[in-house]
C-alpha cells in the first residue's frame, strides 16, 4: 500500500503546487497568485505527498468562523483513489478545531466529479454564479456545508 504523508505548504513548495494546478485546471492559479496568498495570514494550502512529490492539494481562506476552499486538485494519474475525499476531510477537521463552523464553495457546473465529492461529505447546493468562470462563462453552482453535523 503506498503511503501519503499530509502537511500544510508553503512556498519552498511554489513550483511544485503550480506545476499541479496546471496539469489540473483549465484557468490556473500562476506562481504570483499562490505567493500572495502564502504571504496572507488567512490563505491556507495543505497536501498529500508521496514519495516526495505532491500528490494533491486543497487551498482555502479562513476567516472568522469561515472558511472557503479555492481548489481541491489531484494529479491526474491519482484520480478515482480517494485522495480528494482524505484531503477534504483532513482540512475539514482541522477547519473545525479552529472554530470554523460554515464551508463554502464553488464548483463548475460540468465538474460532476467535484459536485459528487463535496454532495458525498455533506456539502449542499446553496447557489449558482452565472457566468462565473472566466474561459469559459460557465456558471459555479455554490454549495455550503455546516461542519457542525459532520462526523470527523
Amino acid at each position: 500500500m503506498v503511503e501519503y504523508s499530509f502537511r500544510r505548504l508553503d512556498r519552498a513548495d511554489l513550483a511544485e503546487l503550480v506545476a499541479l494546478e496546471r496539469q489540473c485546471f483549465s484557468h490556473p492559479w500562476t506562481e504570483k497568485q499562490f505567493r500572495l496568498g502564502l504571504e496572507g495570514k488567512v490563505f491556507k494550502v495543505f497536501g498529500l505527498e508521496r514519495e516526495g512529490a505532491l500528490a494533491a492539494y486543497i487551498s482555502f481562506y479562513h476567516v472568522g468562523d469561515e472558511m472557503e476552499i479555492l481548489n481541491l486538485a489531484v494529479a491526474p494519474d491519482l484520480r478515482r483513489g480517494g485522495l480528494g475525499r482524505r484531503l477534504l476531510r483532513l482540512a475539514l477537521a482541522i477547519c473545525r478545531r479552529m472554530g470554523v463552523s460554515t464551508a463554502r464553495l464553488e464548483a463548475r457546473r460540468s465538474n460532476q466529479a467535484a459536485l459528487a465529492l463535496y454532495g458525498g461529505q455533506g456539502f449542499e447546493p446553496c447557489g449558482v454564479r452565472k457566468g462565473y468562470y472566466p474561459d469559459n462563462k460557465e456558471d459555479a453552482i455554490c454549495m455550503v456545508l455546516d461542519l457542525s453535523s459532520l462526523d470527523i
